[in-house]
């Protein structure tokens, strides 16, 4: 059977997609990212969809998004921040070696900043990201194997506690 290697799935700006690239070629296995599949799909940005097909229409493609990437994925595959709230997609994942990649809301901040291209924190980010995080944050747990933390670690201390907490062996 094909799965990925490790699955990541955390809030926007946990660094999936700088810590995903890390671990990829420490392994040295592909990288794939499923909000880029729905941007190569979609000829247009995720905050674009938002806008102009609302978050509904997005969700659906990004359970396609997902089901095709573990389907045909071997490698390591990071999730957008939001997968996790399709039941479908968790249970997609249970048995798949799926790290939480957690923060607090300070370091989100910092790192996402007031980012508008993030349509989900268009508005107070503070505030949005916290919400956004009480109700993603038992999901997150949820389908996790491992959690863990970001905060004030470099990507690759994150991806270097990544490969341990899976017990996987990293090329130095």
């Amino acid at each position: 059977m094909t799965a990925p290697l490790i699955v990541l799935v955390g809030p926007m700006g946990s660094g999936k997609s700088t810590v995903g690239a890390l671990l990829a070629e420490r392994l040295d296995v592909p990288y794939r990212d499923t909000d880029a599949d729905i941007v190569a799909a979609q000829g247009r940005e995720i905050a674009d969809i938002f806008i102009e097909d609302g978050e509904e229409h997005f969700r659906a493609l990004e359970r396609e998004a997902v089901s095709t990437a573990v389907a045909e994925h071997e490698g390591v595959l990071a999730l957008g921040g939001g997968a996790v709230l399709d039941a479908g997609t968790r249970e997609l994942l249970s048995g798949l070696p799926v790290v939480y990649l957690s923060m607090d809301v300070e370091e989100a901040v910092r790192r996402v900043g007031l980012n508008t291209a993030r349509p989900l924190l268009a508005v107070n980010p503070r505030r949005q990201w916290r919400e956004l995080m009480e109700a993603r944050r038992h999901l997150y747990t949820e389908v996790a194997r491992v959690v863990v933390a970001t905060d004030d670690r470099t990507p690759d201390e994150v991806a270097d506690a990544v490969l341990d907490a899976l017990e996987l062996k990293k090329d130095v």
